[in-house]
């Protein structure tokens, strides 16, 4: 029931802080929409505010409050509009939500105006607990922060805009405010408001990887403010300076016949590393000239994410990829030495993930992009993921057309129509410009900044103007110096600053 209704538990410390935001007196009429164990009632009343509806879809939980209505918040019939709304909804994504409750949210109003299959359950709670709202009325959530700038919660952020205001949004980016659940959280305090002028939202940033008391927390100054956010636009959460080096140098990579910029994704095909299912069982670690001849071409060559630099990757790791192979009579005769290696993981290979089909325990579950990987063509790779709090660059690597990304790397290829040079594209993926715009526009959990598909295609590209022969001379020095065994990449940065001033 815990794991279905997504039943993670606010602690006291964070539950008195957000109280202490409300800023509503004791008669207010207040609504917590999924109060769980109630602890976001008993700390209300402990302050003197009674005037509390709350809903639990769960009969067993808050039993000792009077408030409570057991029943669900989505499909409520509720006429009364409310003052406050606090508290902190079920967080659940859409394909690990049971049937019933997709059938309850399909069937609402709100969701189907403003939401879809890829949302999360929490939006409901947000769309509605805005609609209950009385005008210049508060909602105070704790809840993720992935919503803020993913493309398919767009519609729950223009409602937003819309109907109020964010006046205080704090951050929790590594902090294990829930226990067994790694998502970075934020608390926010929005108005709901027809007010056209709206303030500066206020952004504070607790930054420790421990539990907060509620001292610190009533000490956790403000770091800084940015513009109240806008309609179909990116949600950023920077300071106006940051937000202005941020539009300088997408305007560098602007294209010439519009205002758009240029984009990653139109030069390069991009591509998630394949899925084994069972990672180290497919590493062939004993001399490869053990194996015969037919064994050897069976190994591909895989670089992983923690063997890759800036640049250059240091080290390659075979790999068995037999999923050519259609019969276990073929490959105990052919390949003698992967069947003995491979039985002794065989009850673990049989339980991977079948992806609705029966897949032979010696084929890797998931050969995704394996048309793309196996052109004969250099790519660059790069980890999936990429911690920033403790560095200030990215590991975007070349490797040879024989090299494939696993299912910690993702691999970026060029397009046959492309005229600028993968050396080129290399270099500019590892300049700190685009480094810094990843940190704040690209996909961020905490300080891991996520590197699959759409975010990698997202990134502004820096195109050549093929008519200049000052940029075409940039572009062939940054080339032939990437090239290089051993690459200067003071020299290669600052070619690609004089690219980037003109």
């Amino acid at each position: 029931m815990k794991k279905k209704l997504a039943q993670y538990f606010t602690p006291t410390a964070i539950v008195d802080f957000m109280i202490q935001l409300a800023d509503v007196d004791s008669q207010s009429q207040i609504l917590e929409p999924a109060c769980g164990e109630g602890i976001f009632l008993e700390r209300l009343q402990a302050k003197d505010y009674n005037n509390i509806t709350a809903y639990e879809i769960d009969n067993k939980l808050a039993q000792q409050h009077e408030a409570v209505q057991y029943e669900s918040f989505v499909s409520a019939e509720i006429s009364q509009q409310f003052d406050l709304v606090i508290g902190n909804p079920p967080y659940i994504r859409w394909k690990h939500l049971d049937a019933d409750l997709k059938l309850e949210v399909q069937k609402n109003m709100l969701w189907k105006a403003h939401c879809n299959s890829l949302c999360d359950y929490f939006h409901v709670f947000v769309l509605r607990a805005i609609e209950l709202l009385k005008e210049n009325g508060q909602l105070i959530f704790i809840c993720p922060e992935y919503w803020m700038n993913t493309t398919h919660s767009k519609g729950l952020r223009n409602y937003m805009v819309e109907r109020g205001y964010f006046e205080a949004i704090y951050r929790f980016k590594e902090t294990p405010i829930f226990e067994g659940v790694s998502v970075s959280c934020v608390i926010f305090k929005y108005i709901k408001s027809e007010a056209t002028e709206k303030p500066p939202i206020q952004i504070a940033n607790y930054e420790s990887k421990e539990l907060p008391c509620i001292k610190k927390l009533e000490n956790l100054s403000f770091d800084f403010s940015c513009p109240p956010f806008q309609k179909d636009a990116t949600w950023l959460i920077v300071p106006a300076e940051t937000r202005q080096k941020l539009q300088a140098f997408e305007q560098k990579c602007k294209k010439q016949s519009n205002e758009d910029y240029h984009t990653i994704g139109e030069f390069c095909d991009i591509g998630n590393g394949m899925v084994s299912g069972l990672d180290k069982t497919f590493q062939w670690k004993t001399p490869t000239e053990e194996l015969y001849k037919q064994e050897q071409a069976y190994l591909l060559k895989v670089v992983k994410a923690k063997d890759l630099q800036p640049f250059q990757y240091t080290k390659i790791t075979p790999y068995i990829f037999l999923n050519e192979i259609g019969s276990e009579t073929t490959l105990r005769v052919a390949f003698p030495n992967f069947f003995i290696h491979l039985q002794d993981h065989r009850p673990r290979l049989e339980m991977r993930y079948q992806y609705k089909r029966l897949i032979s325990y010696w084929h890797w579950v998931f050969p995704r992009n394996w048309k793309l990987f196996s052109k004969q063509q250099p790519r660059i790779l790069v980890p999936c993921k990429e911690r920033v709090s403790n560095k200030d660059y990215f590991r975007f690597a070349l490797a040879e057309a024989d090299i494939y990304p696993t299912q910690d790397v993702t691999a970026l290829l060029k397009k046959d129509d492309v005229r600028e040079s993968i050396q080129y594209i290399l270099a500019f993926l590892n300049h700190p410009k685009v480094f810094h715009w990843l940190c704040h526009k690209g996909i961020v959990k905490g300080n891991i900044v996520e590197f699959s598909e759409r975010p990698l295609s997202s990134i502004p590209f820096r195109a050549i103007n093929w008519k200049d022969k000052g940029e075409i001379a940039l572009h062939d020095a940054i080339t032939k110096a990437c090239s290089e065994s051993e690459i200067d990449t003071l020299f290669v940065m600052a070619q690609l600053d004089k690219l980037l001033r003109k």
